[in-house]
């Protein structure tokens, strides 16, 4: 995604022109998911040796000292280190510790203010430990990313501290008890990953008023509704997956950011409707709500979802035919309705096989089409007096402005 490459041109701009950058000391951009449930942030490796022989003058030393105090106070912390990178860590030469990426300070006030902790990076390290309070004492770094490790307990309250930290990316790891209210008060993040942790617990209301632009709280145990502020949300990714949301969808859905290109509910336990309000995403590519338990009719505000590309339905119990303005829609590369109650589809539909889109209507109740439900399931439909909200086939459909 674009925004990450700014990320890393804005992080690069703070690293001083005249270092040196050899094999092994130069700069990395990575940019993608990570392996491992992790997050697809930029790092920026290499880093500085800002307190060796050659530092500028006027290194910010106060700067580098809170950092070792914090990284010491951590390394204590780390129980188990089988690749032996806390080995590095040792003496007052942050910058040179494994995992720690240093840069000039965003806020100099010379040209030769020196260099501070800028990002850490321990993805995969396989480290068992907890996090310190005095992590927070790294108030210039933008980066911490620990996707993959065995970090266990909750995050400590003084991480609201970080006020230069726009990516916290503590994927696959052991943290668990509530959602970590504090991750909602560091002030300028934009991207938090969540997943394969073991919180629970409902979701705050909060969470989806912040500037995040990526949220990932999937393969957790989150329960409880949707919270009302979904529709407040300016992220351009959500995913919720796998994990025990119940409830309809709110009132909100639909109301949420042009920018939003991927949402995902699957496998949870939502109930009643897809709303109408899911016309107004006209710029999303993904939407799976999958492995659910949602009713009713598809609206036909679906139409509007022209670049959409994985439309992924099944496991729910929709019924009524499968509308031909959903396989007409011109960006589709998958479309799953399998394990549903559809009686029918259009003639649109049958054409997805020439268009090369994978199109799985398997289990439903469609006559003479194989591997269909057996007739007695099909008798009687489940939701089959649900009153889903629709607009009239009399007024015209404007898509984006329902």
């Amino acid at each position: 995604m674009e925004k990450w490459w700014l990320l890393a041109l804005l992080l690069l701009s703070v690293i001083p022109i005249e270092a040196g950058f050899g094999v092994g000391g130069g700069v990395g951009v990575n940019v993608g998911p990570v392996a491992g449930g992790g997050g697809a942030g930029v790092w920026i490796g290499g880093g500085i040796n800002g307190n060796g022989p050659n530092a500028p003058p006027g290194s910010s030393a106060s700067g580098l000292d809170r950092a070792y105090t914090a990284l010491q106070a951590w390394k204590s912390a780390i129980s188990e280190d089988p690749s032996k990178i806390l080995d590095t860590w040792v003496g007052s030469d942050v910058c040179s510790y494994k995992g720690v990426f240093c840069a000039d300070s965003q806020y100099e006030v010379s040209a030769a203010s020196g260099p501070v902790v800028a990002g850490i990076d321990l993805n995969h390290a396989n480290l068992q430990g907890t996090l310190v309070k005095e992590l927070s004492f790294l108030t210039e770094m933008s980066l911490l990313h620990l996707n993959s490790n065995r970090f266990s307990g909750t995050i400590p309250d003084t991480f609201k501290d970080l006020t230069s930290l726009q990516e916290l990316d503590l994927s696959n790891n052991h943290f668990s008890g509530s959602f970590p209210t504090v991750t909602l008060y560091i002030p300028n993040l934009i991207y938090l990953d969540l997943r394969f942790n073991s919180f629970s617990g409902p979701i705050p209301e909060d969470l989806f008023n912040r500037r995040l632009d990526a949220i990932f709280l999937n393969n957790n145990q989150f329960a409880g509704g949707l919270p009302e502020s979904l529709g407040n949300s300016q992220a351009s990714v959500i995913n919720l997956a796998n994990n025990k949301f119940s409830g309809n969808f709110p009132a909100s859905f639909g109301f949420m950011s042009n920018k939003l290109k991927e949402i995902l509910f699957l496998n949870n336990q939502l109930t009643g409707c897809i709303p109408e309000g899911v016309g107004l995403f006209t710029d999303i590519q993904v939407f799976d709500v999958s492995f659910n338990s949602l009713m009713g009719h598809l609206p036909d505000t679906i139409s509007c979802l022209q670049d959409i590309e994985v439309l992924n339905l099944g496991h729910n119990k929709l019924s009524g035919v499968l509308p031909e303005m959903v396989c007409s829609l011109k960006s589709l590369l998958n479309l799953t309705v399998a394990y549903n109650f559809f009686s029918g589809f259009s003639q649109e539909c049958a054409k997805l096989f020439y268009r090369n889109v994978g199109f799985d209507f398997s289990l439903n109740c469609i006559p003479g089409r194989n591997m269909q439900r057996p007739q007695p399931e099909c008798s009687l439909i489940p939701g089959g007096g649900l009153n889903c909200l629709r607009i009239p086939g009399s007024k015209p459909l404007v898509c984006g402005s329902l």
